[in-house]
């Protein structure tokens, strides 16, 4: 009998057009009210769906109710201004106007419990729900209250901790936080970064993960990734660490990136999932391609922590191309499951 090699996706995946623009990030809404709540449970079914018939073993939501995978989850936290924005360098590579903090933030309720609660009943296998991580939700917003990245990063990690929490007790088998600021500010993340993050985990009943990659396939992200060099080592930085950390699960980038795939041998003990997705080009990995990124990787993983994964999330490709490098995810992954037989 074969050794299954599980596969995921990072995040989001493709919005219909009739629920937002497509191919774009921070895409509007294309409708409102009670037309909204239920297009956005249509798509994340649609979704499922789609990632069910590719054969993906791990499924998500696709982040179908989220305009974005760090400001919908402040949205519904006091103490942030969404009116009055203001202009700030994300991930110290491109400018966005975002939300403004202007007095203490605190979460009054439940943000995607009922929506992981659907996603439950969607699929009896098991299910992985994301959150943005502490350090990349504070380099996503202007600071006008704690002007202190750290104090605000512990806040927030307490207010994730209660949503992962409770997205546990329903039944969500992962609980996956997002931090790509992570490959960035590599001092912070020595200091307080992943402190902070296993703040947000802690007590899970069920397993944490934590994301990060380059970023999403945007001229931005793709331009910085041009100016890195021949190798990129980032993970070097950060890896030990996480080895070291409570945190179950680590999901990065490989495939066509310039990352030394023997930088995995530091998350040993851990599961890695495996990027083997480009999801900065339209270009359809080919199976074979996908299966040469899971065999290198076997080299310092094993089997049994390896997962076949996405770059990162696929919200600015079309929903084709996303479903056929799904196929082509989970085609891969066969392949090498067979050659572990």
């Amino acid at each position: 009998m074969s050794k299954t090699i599980n596969t995921a996706i990072a995040g989001s995946l493709p919005k219909p057009a009739w629920l937002a623009e497509p191919e774009k990030l921070w895409a509007p809404w294309q409708l409102q009210g009670e037309a909204l709540a239920q297009a956005k449970v249509d798509a994340m079914r649609l979704s499922v769906d789609d990632q069910l018939r590719a054969g993906i073993t791990v499924i998500g939501d696709g982040e179908q109710t989220r305009q974005h995978f760090v400001t919908t989850f402040i949205d519904s936290l006091k103490g942030v201004d969404f009116v009055n924005r203001k202009t700030v360098r994300i991930r110290n590579r491109y400018d966005a106007d975002v939300p403004v903090v202007v007095d203490r933030v605190s979460r009054g309720g439940p943000v995607f419990v009922e929506d992981a609660k659907r996603l439950r009943m969607l699929t009896k296998g098991p299910i992985k729900f994301t959150l943005p991580g502490p350090m990349t939700m504070i380099d996503t917003l202007y600071d006008d209250y704690y002007r202190s990245r750290e104090k605000l990063a512990w806040t927030f990690a307490e207010i994730l901790n209660e949503e992962a929490k409770e997205l546990a007790a329903v039944g969500v088998d992962i609980v996956q936080f997002d931090e790509p600021a992570f490959n960035v500010y590599f001092d912070e993340v020595r200091d307080w970064g992943v402190k902070t993050l296993e703040r947000a985990a802690q007590g899970l009943t069920c397993k944490s993960a934590v994301h990060i990659c380059y970023g999403y396939g945007i001229e931005a992200n793709i331009k910085w990734k041009q100016s890195l060099g021949d190798e990129w080592r980032q993970y070097e930085k950060v890896f030990p660490l996480l080895a070291q950390s409570t945190i179950n699960q680590v999901s990065l980038e490989c495939q066509n990136s310039r990352v030394p795939m023997d930088l995995i041998e530091l998350l040993r003990g851990k599961d890695v999932l495996v990027g083997a997705i480009d999801v900065a080009t339209n270009n359809v990995e080919t199976p074979e391609q996908v299966a040469d990124v899971l065999r290198r990787a076997l080299k310092f993983v094993k089997p049994e922590h390896l997962y076949g994964c996405t770059n990162c999330g696929m919200v600015p490709l079309s929903r084709a191309i996303a479903n056929a490098k799904l196929q082509a995810l989970v085609a891969g992954a066969e392949i090498v499951s067979k050659e572990l037989g």
